[in-house]
């Protein structure tokens, strides 16, 4: 099916986007009728290859799919909760409104992937790799994610509420509005980042990565930031924080602080 999908100078994500859903899948199913496809057909098994096949709607829940290959492949409106997935390789892949809650998601591969309000509640993420993913909207409340890496990713209005994200690596990421509330951020990296309006408060950010990162209104109220690194007065000076926010030495809290609170 991949080989397919080069015939037609389609992607799953650009079918999806184009509004023709049963248009390119007609076209995909003329093409790929051939023995190409058949390894579409392959049932779900630890190491099965579905790169470039078109599988949306699956439910897949409970399945040991370690090692499974959906490199480029459309697995729009699925289920694949409380599946095992180490290690599995999804760059290139559409998940929107995907559910990957509880799944074992521990390295598996989403770089450049498309999983807008893609449901990942309470999964296993550690070491897991979404460079350049778009997951704006996205769920991620209480991943475990400790070392993960989301680098240059869209994750603009996510949640990840209560996620462990020690260690991880959120450098250039679009991180715009998206709630951090009760999560573990020691030792992330936030530099170059654009966390305009985003929401950390009332956490311990020690070892934390500031470095060039954008902090237009970020809800920084009674955090703790006074063992991060790179954060600058500029950025204090435009963040939004209280008298309980602790800054690095050096730092000093704004008149401007507290912010007026802005509607959502």
């Amino acid at each position: 099916m991949d080989d397919c999908y080069r015939l037609q100078g389609l992607t799953p994500s650009l079918t999806v986007k184009a509004g023709s859903r049963i248009v390119g899948g007609l076209i995909l199913l003329a093409v790929c009728a051939g023995p190409a496809a058949a390894k579409c057909q392959d049932p779900p098994a630890p190491g099965a290859d579905w790169s470039g096949c078109s599988k949306a709607r699956l439910v897949l829940t409970g399945e040991d799919l370690t090692g499974t290959i959906f490199q480029r492949s459309l697995l729009t409106l699925s289920d694949f909760a409380s599946s095992r997935m180490a290690g599995a390789n999804l760059s290139e892949t559409e998940v929107s409104r995907t559910r990957f809650e509880g799944a074992d998601l521990s390295r598996a591969d989403f770089t450049k992937a498309l999983g807008w309000r893609a449901n990942f509640g309470q999964a296993s993420l550690a070491g897991t790799v979404f460079i350049s993913a778009d997951m704006s909207r996205s769920n991620f409340a209480q991943v475990k994610a400790a070392g993960a890496n989301f680098n240059k990713a869209e994750l603009n209005r996510s949640d990840f509420s209560g996620a462990d994200l020690t260690g991880a690596n959120l450098s250039k990421a679009e991180l715009a509005r998206v709630l951090f509330q009760s999560a573990k951020l020691t030792g992330a990296d936030f530099s170059y980042s654009n966390l305009s309006r985003a929401r950390l408060n009332g956490l311990d950010l020690q070892g934390a990565n500031f470095t060039g990162t954008y902090m237009f209104l970020t809800q920084i109220g009674g955090s703790d930031l006074s063992g991060v690194s790179g954060l600058t007065q500029a950025q204090v000076d435009i963040a939004c924080g209280t008298e309980q926010t602790k800054l690095p030495a050096g730092l000093s809290q704004p008149k401007s602080w507290p912010c007026k609170e802005e509607e959502d």
